[in-house]
């Protein structure tokens, strides 16, 4: 089922966000040989309830067969076609500092479907280095990057108080997708998707999960 079908369905966009989940089980399955697999083992690798993996397969058009499962290869395949991953997307990534440079380090995303084209930063004393094998270029690069390679995503990890600038360069020069790691709201025009990566607020939650583990044991302690 292509993009576009899984569009007219309607799928839900909390099972957008599982559907990577299922295809890196579904990946590993494959890499070890496995040929079929059932919703309950397929549930367990994803992490997530069977009935809750069989109710987002089936906004793909995907039931299994009863008794045997699902085809790993022709999930893993559907699944890889509805995300849009049947094609390589190019990828920039904006800021060169200790996490932009840890990004374009990253080998996962080459195994996922997007190839980093490019690494940009707006200092100049970092214009001409290299990053991950990549000359670093300079902002005013971005409108040749979207039109002779393809630029699709735009990834923005500077510091806070230049990612809305960035985002604005980013769209000025026709990317429409970005991933945000600054810690900052950013305001886009309508078309334009943002996602954001706040790794201090995950912390934060962490930390609050964290706590309340502990306030049982220290209000039994206070009572005894």
């Amino acid at each position: 089922m292509s993009t576009e079908a899984a569009s007219r369905r309607g799928v839900p966009d909390a099972t957008v966000a599982r559907l990577p989940g299922y295809l890196r089980a579904l990946t590993a399955l494959a890499d070890d040989g496995v040929v079929s697999v059932s919703s309950a083992e397929l549930s367990t690798l994803a992490g997530v309830g069977p009935a809750k993996l069989r109710k987002d397969l089936s906004h793909l058009g995907s039931y299994g067969v009863r008794g045997v499962g699902y085809d790993v290869t022709m999930l893993a395949a559907e699944i890889t076609e509805v995300l849009g991953l049947a094609r390589d997307w190019p990828v920039a990534i904006i800021g060169m500092g200790n996490l932009g440079r840890a990004l374009s380090a990253y080998r996962g995303f080459a195994t996922r479907g997007f190839k980093v084209v490019a690494v940009l930063d707006h200092d100049e004393r970092l214009v001409g280095l290299r990053a991950a094998g990549l000359v670093v270029q300079a902002m005013a690069d971005l409108p040749a990057l979207v039109r002779e390679q393809g630029l699709a995503i735009g990834v923005i990890a500077t510091p806070p108080e230049s990612a809305q600038d960035v985002a604005d360069q980013l769209v000025a020069a026709g990317v429409r997708s970005i991933l945000n790691f600054a810690p900052v709201v950013l305001s886009v025009p309508g078309g334009v998707d943002v996602r954001k990566v706040d790794l201090g607020t995950e912390l934060q939650i962490l930390a609050f999960l964290a706590q309340q583990r502990t306030v049982p044991t220290t209000r039994t302690a206070e009572v005894s």
